[in-house]
């Protein structure tokens, strides 16, 4: 069982998100506040597993109040402004539900929350993925490990794979869709030419992620939706 509270300043939202609650038999709203602050107290007697709550709220904001706890439990942020996703990413949001939202949308923000609550069952179930790829480039094949990976750039029908500790990157004959086939879960193709291992993301802005201070690589408006909500901040 989930332990959750849930905390926005407008009765009715809140009233909402507890209904919601109470339909999803892993979870248990231990309490439910108007107030960040109030929140604030009661963690301080008791501990949960995940908070739902508001972002624009008076006094104290839900923003303010996550980046305010030492060790935040899980964290799914509710409110009808898309502009904090790119914050929500930055404090490791599970999800991030826009109001007006349903009941579906609310089942896969509790969902993702299970995931990550029971790392070892997603892991008994998933696929093993790759430590390293075999890459066919000019005459011989080369082995590169998955993890020096930090992003793939299409050019024409070639490839341009950017690793640790080369200068110039690999270039393989391969198509994006393959290589993404081949590749785990934690890469993100971003735009049409482009494919981004998330873990070596070090920002996000509105159109573009930053791996560094000299690599920023665009986010392509049909890639958006889907990137975002990849890694839970949409």
């Amino acid at each position: 069982m989930i332990k959750c509270i849930a905390i926005d300043d407008e009765p009715l939202a809140l009233q909402q998100i507890a209904s919601y609650i109470e339909k999803v038999d892993f979870l248990h709203l231990e309490a439910q506040m108007q107030s960040a602050i109030k929140a604030v107290e009661f963690l301080q007697e008791n501990t949960v597993d995940a908070i739902f709550c508001d972002i624009n709220m008076p006094d104290l904001s839900g923003m303010q109040f996550v980046r305010s706890l030492a060790s935040p439990p899980l964290i799914v942020f509710t409110t009808a402004y898309s502009e904090y996703a790119v914050e929500g990413f930055e404090v490791n949001a599970v999800d991030y539900l826009l109001k007006p939202f349903g009941m579906q949308e609310f089942l896969r923000a509790a969902n993702r929350l299970r995931e990550r609550l029971e790392p070892q069952v997603a892991a008994q179930s998933a696929t093993p993925a790759p430590c390293a790829l075999f890459l066919k480039t000019e005459y011989r094949v080369v082995r590169v490990d998955v993890a020096d990976i930090k992003y793939v750039q299409a050019m024409s029908e070639y490839l341009k794979v950017y690793v640790d500790g080369s200068a110039k990157p690999i270039i393989t004959h391969m198509s994006m869709k393959l290589l993404l086939e081949q590749l785990p879960a934690n890469f993100k193709r971003i735009h049409r030419s482009y494919i981004v291992n998330v873990d070596r993301i070090e920002s996000l802005q509105k159109q573009r992620v930053a791996i560094d201070a000299d690599t920023l690589l665009p986010i392509g408006d049909n890639y958006r939706e889907e990137f975002l909500r990849s890694i839970n901040v949409l």
